[in-house]
């Protein structure tokens, strides 16, 4: 994805990403930022994702994610508003939040299957939207329990 001036940097063509004016400065330069995201829908239920998984996380949630480095598309951030974690298909309740730090191009390249379910979700102070089933994801990182 490029705005104009990184697509100029790197002998390409803008891909239409650029941050409005409208965003504060110290938001603008993280620019060009997909603000605006669709993924469609697969073919299985969460259920189904839960019951073919001998032990897993059910993760509602991201929060606070952060580019380091934004180059390798790395995030770290924090689950929020709800951990699961169920064993033989059967949830067994809440657990801790946790951090992680993950490559989102690896965790979509472990991806085991997709929901058939969209969810839209809505930033308005970042004026972007998000509208993406469930996934499931072989061996995403995480680093610790959050405090």
């Amino acid at each position: 994805m490029y705005d104009r001036r990184t697509a100029a940097h790197q002998g390409q063509k803008s891909t239409g990403h650029a941050l409005s004016p409208d965003f504060p400065p110290m938001i603008r330069m993280y620019s060009p930022l997909p603000t605006n995201l669709f993924m469609a829908p697969g073919d299985s239920s969460t259920q189904e994702m839960i019951e073919s998984t001998e032990r897993g996380m059910y993760i509602t949630r991201f929060h606070n994610t952060r580019h380091v480095p934004p180059r390798d598309c790395v995030v770290t951030g924090m689950t929020r508003d709800g951990v699961f974690l169920f064993e033989d298909g059967k949830i067994q309740g809440p657990v801790k939040d946790f951090r992680f730090t993950q490559s989102y191009v690896e965790a979509l390249n472990n991806v085991e299957a997709i929901g058939s379910e969209t969810r839209l979700v809505v930033d308005d102070f970042l004026k972007a939207a998000v509208l993406a089933p469930a996934v499931m994801i072989r061996d995403f990182r995480f680093t610790g329990a959050t405090v």
